[in-house]
């Protein structure tokens, strides 16, 4: 039974060689490599309804979009009004501002959709809402909804959601209002399964292995928490806010680039972004491998605990126990399981905590399966929190960065590269002042 569960930990850590705090770290572009493993074929089969020739097929889509997002979103700058694939990965859009930009998506291979609101101009309506820290507890989650170019608060009573909206100084004719019955909470009470176990009791899962360690979701455990199977410390921790957080794994445990699919491994290959629509499958010591979509990103969602922003909104399912495990796209980490409602019996909707913010936050690096170095899309700058170097435009940030201006310092909540006007203090969807 011990080897059993030692192996199943193994398989689903990640480790890395640490990132210095230097704000010119870089790594290789290139797209997410299409995995083979049957395994992880099966279960897009079974889970999205399609034959493993479609599955294939998908993968092969969702990568090809993956590197066009990314592509665009540079190009377009304040014109970018985000991007989503349809139902079957067929056709990957993506919405700009400007009929004068249309060109530049169709010749990317995408096809265009002219909205009112750019992606910045959504995030910072979505910003104010982050920034009342009284949200109701029957309000579970908002969030930026690029498909209808709208900002979209959840709410199992309308009343309090209208009530938060106006509270956050939002226009209530810039939100739309979406009746839920969602009951999110932190997936973390079941014991049993292949997982590792909190020194206070409890049982979360490993989401990727990193240097000396892992790392996985911040409402696990404390900074200075211990765990065992195997045994470690928290080295970091972050929740409410944010939910994520990192182990120091004791001496004589071996990280590996490999993801437990329940049964078998698979590997992991970089950390590159994948988009909306795309397909995406998770790992947890609860219920297993399962597979759905990315529904939205930078989302806030409320648990008992608090508010929680920068997650992604998906429609697979997961389970206490679950927490912290890990979330792939193709062969490409996405991030650790923070919470959700519903179960894999009837089906319900799970968060993820984006995995690069992590290794930003805590100057970490995934370990891959084969070594080399990870796939993790555009060069981008990053520094470790609280390391700070001056703001500059024509950088490109990525999300969790820490930079000073004018003596202030700022961390990057969102990806992009910076332009004139884009100083933190002027883009609050961009950037939050800390310290």
């Amino acid at each position: 039974m011990t080897r059993r569960i030692a192996a199943a930990v193994a398989v689903t850590v990640l480790s890395a060689a640490g990132v210095a705090a230097a704000l010119t770290t870089t790594a290789t572009a290139g797209p997410p490599t299409a995995p083979q493993e049957d395994g992880v074929i099966a279960a897009m089969a079974r889970d999205f309804k399609i034959t493993p020739d479609q599955a294939r097929t998908r993968i092969d889509r969702e990568a090809k979009a993956a590197t066009t997002e990314q592509t665009l979103k540079a190009k377009l700058g304040t014109g970018y009004a985000g991007s989503w694939l349809n139902g079957d990965a067929s056709e990957f859009t993506v919405a700009v501002t400007s009929q004068a930009q249309i060109q530049a998506v169709k010749d990317a291979g995408a096809t265009p959709k002219v909205v009112k609101l750019s992606q910045i101009q959504l995030d910072t309506l979505k910003s104010k809402l982050d920034a009342n820290k009284n949200a109701p507890k029957d309000v579970p989650a908002w969030y930026v909804d690029v498909q209808s170019n709208s900002v979209v608060v959840l709410a199992r009573n309308t009343d309090s959601a209208k009530a938060f909206v106006q509270a956050s100084g939002v226009n209530a004719a810039d939100v739309r209002i979406e009746k839920s019955d969602e009951n999110p909470r932190a997936l973390i009470d079941v014991i049993g399964g292949n997982a590792y176990y909190m020194g206070g009791g409890g049982r979360c899962s490993v989401g990727f292995s990193v240097n000396g360690g892992f790392v996985t979701a911040g409402h696990c455990g404390k900074t200075g928490s211990s765990t065992t199977q195997p045994s470690g410390t928290f080295a970091g921790s972050t929740f409410p806010g944010r939910d994520y957080a990192w182990v120091r794994v004791n001496s004589g445990n071996t990280m590996r680039g490999l993801v437990n699919r329940y049964p078998g491994t698979v590997p992991v290959k970089g950390s590159t972004e994948a988009a909306v629509g795309a397909s995406v499958c998770r790992s947890g010591s609860t219920t297993g491998w399962h597979c759905g979509t990315i529904q939205q990103k930078n989302t806030s969602v409320t648990y008992p605990e608090g508010t929680i922003s920068g997650v992604t909104r998906t429609n697979a399912c997961a389970e206490p126990g679950d927490s912290g495990g890990s979330w792939l796209s193709g062969d490409q980490a996405q991030g650790v399981t923070s919470g959700g409602s519903g179960n894999c019996s009837s089906g319900g909707t799970t968060y993820y905590q984006p995995v690069n913010p992590i290794l930003q936050a805590y100057g970490l690096q995934l370990v891959i399966d084969g070594g080399g170095t990870p796939t993790t899309g555009p060069t981008t700058t990053t520094s470790n929190p609280g390391g700070g170097t001056s703001w500059q435009p024509g950088v490109q940030y990525a999300a969790g960065t820490t930079v000073t201006y004018s003596g202030v310092g700022y961390r990057c909540l969102q990806g992009h590269k910076s332009q004139t006007g884009w100083d933190p203090p002027v883009v609050p969807a961009l950037w939050s002042r800390v310290g």
